[in-house]
């Protein structure tokens, strides 16, 4: 009679599963990227003066809060597809699965980022900004110089529980057909036909556990490290 737990799969499941591991991680840093930009236009929405666009952004963000994640993915595999082809007349239907990951997350960051930009921003004394525009920065310079490096120290830990938010939500792309490491574990569970899935859930779950806490502890040393920084920006 076979073990219903057996050890070795668990060991055996590692070197199947590391190497997926860059899909995943290009999947997400995709989607930081253009979330970050994203966040960051609708940050300086919010704070702007348009009551039309504050309205836009925060709207935005309501919406990306209230959809479930796997319930945003399904809207865009299918719906962006029906959109392109209904109104531009584009057919979709062979693009990559990654490319409406990518989309997924992007904009579910974007909601995300735009929160923690905006508070970054505001939490800076307004006095610097009009300090440094008095003594002659333009308000560009004002905000790279003095606004962009302080806000930025405070974003850190933020920004960092939201990658590893994107890496863990990113497990529900398997459910579209997208094959990253959670993709390659329901594989190896098929193709066993449904036996040992939790040795292979448990290797998945340590994977996820270490790329979880190194990415905290990555981030703790960079907002220690920048704090330093901008401690002794102050007292010079």
């Amino acid at each position: 009679m076979e073990k219903y737990f057996d050890i070795q799969y668990l060991w055996n499941a590692f070197p199947q599963l590391l190497p997926y591991l860059k899909i995943t991680f290009l999947v997400a840093g995709i989607a930081v990227v253009f979330g970050t930009l994203l966040g960051l236009l609708l940050a300086f929405m919010k704070m702007g003066k348009s009551r039309v666009l504050q309205w836009l952004a925060h709207g935005y963000t309501t919406v990306m809060r209230c959809t479930p994640s796997i319930v945003l993915l399904f809207l865009v595999y299918y719906g962006v597809p029906f959109l392109a082809d209904a109104s531009l007349g584009i057919n979709l239907q062979d693009i990559h699965t990654g490319v409406f990951v990518v989309i997924t997350f992007s904009l579910q960051f974007a909601a995300m980022m735009s929160e923690v930009i905006r508070s970054a921003i505001q939490s800076i004394d307004k006095g610097q900004y009009e300090a440094a525009v008095s003594v002659g920065l333009t308000p560009w310079q004002a905000y790279r110089r003095i606004i962009f490096p302080q806000a930025f120290v405070i974003a850190i830990p933020n920004f960092g529980n939201g990658l590893i938010a994107v890496l863990q939500e990113g497990a529900l792309a398997y459910t579209i057909g997208f094959i990253d490491v959670v993709g390659k574990a329901n594989l190896i569970i098929a193709s066993n036909f449904n036996t040992h899935a939790l040795e292979i859930y448990i290797a998945l779950a340590v994977i996820y556990w270490v790329i979880s806490i190194a990415i905290e502890k990555i981030f703790e040393m960079i907002e220690k490290a920048f704090s330093k920084g901008s401690r002794s920006l102050k007292a010079s």
